[in-house]
């Protein structure tokens, strides 16, 4: 079990992963609206693509936890804390643990149902005023969601301390790749019953243009602030927690998730690399998933009593 005193005066654990086209050498990036390809030039001319942002990392960090076939959390997190969403009929939803904005999504706090809601105010009413104490605010989402504590909050509610309480990502992540050049190709979208059909229908011949990529190197980066989980002020199985889930997420999502678009489906091309501190090893994944299990056993106390905080959100007609 590695424990957040093993990580000493080490601030970061920062882990690389050299990834590559599971079939072929072409890849599609992900792409944002009116700009397309996220392309840029390093200083010495070298042609790079941000391949994945953080933002979407994030996510896909926090799918691992989520067993999408069973629609439970995954076997080695049972007794993890978060916050589900059902509707008037109990089907739930969603959860704090799929939703972009966690906690602070609008099904959460936003619905008739102001239960959770209610509670966050009582429990983060000492923060109204005054600086804002950050372990007390910690403490908190640790009780009902330690999730948010890896991947940050803003709960941006004037009733919550004026919209002050929010924390950075403790796990922060990104895909980039080098050396890129475009691959260009395209297709038609065939119509043999009335080929000159309306288009704007969907009828008719559509001819179309796509462009993908080619990388001489494709790497996904990770971050883990080990400060950040020391500065929470914890007690030390809380923050093994934390640090241990960190790293799970990163093993189960190198091992298992690396499909990030059905022209983007990469698998690892080398050894994974802990660039601090040096000399450590990221645990395997069948070690990570055994050590978080006990981990939550230790941690319940902190936890609280019904680990799934539920919210029913109406749906309306």
């Amino acid at each position: 079990m590695t424990t957040i005193k093993d990580m000493n005066s080490n601030g970061r654990l920062l882990v690389e992963a050299e990834l590559k086209p599971l079939q072929g050498s072409r890849f599609q990036p992900t792409g944002f609206p009116d700009l397309g390809a996220a392309t840029f030039t390093l200083s010495d001319g070298t042609d790079m693509i941000l391949l994945e942002s953080a933002q979407s990392m994030a996510n896909r960090l926090e799918e691992v936890c989520w067993n999408s076939i069973s629609n439970e959390i995954a076997d080695e997190l049972k007794g993890l804390p978060y916050i589900s969403v059902i509707d008037n009929s109990g089907k739930e939803l969603t959860n704090s643990l799929l939703e972009s904005h966690r906690v602070n999504s609008p099904y959460i706090l936003e619905g008739k149902d102001k239960s959770f809601y209610n509670i966050l105010v009582e429990e983060l009413s000492t923060l109204e005023k005054g600086r804002v104490d950050l372990k007390h605010l910690a403490a908190v989402l640790f009780k009902y969601d330690p999730n948010s504590l890896i991947h940050g909050i803003f709960l941006a509610k004037k009733e919550l301390a004026g919209g002050r309480l929010r924390l950075p990502r403790v796990l922060s992540s990104f895909v980039e790749a080098e050396g890129v050049s475009i691959a260009a190709s395209g297709g038609v979208k065939l119509d043999g019953v009335d080929p000159k059909g309306d288009t704007k229908k969907g009828f008719g011949h559509v001819p179309f243009s796509r462009d993908e990529y080619t990388a001489k190197k494709i790497t996904a980066y990770f971050n883990i602030d080990v400060d950040q989980i020391k500065g929470f002020g914890l007690p030390d199985a809380a923050s093994d927690l934390l640090l241990n889930l960190a790293m799970l997420k990163i093993r189960k999502l190198l091992d298992k998730g690396l499909r990030f678009r059905t022209a983007c489906d990469l698998e690892l091309a080398s050894q994974i690399d802990v660039k601090r501190p040096l000399g450590f090893v990221l645990p395997e994944l069948n070690e990570l998933e055994t050590t978080v299990a006990q981990l939550i056993v230790k941690c319940k106390e902190y936890f609280v009593d019904s680990v799934v905080t539920t919210v029913t959100y109406d749906l309306g007609k």
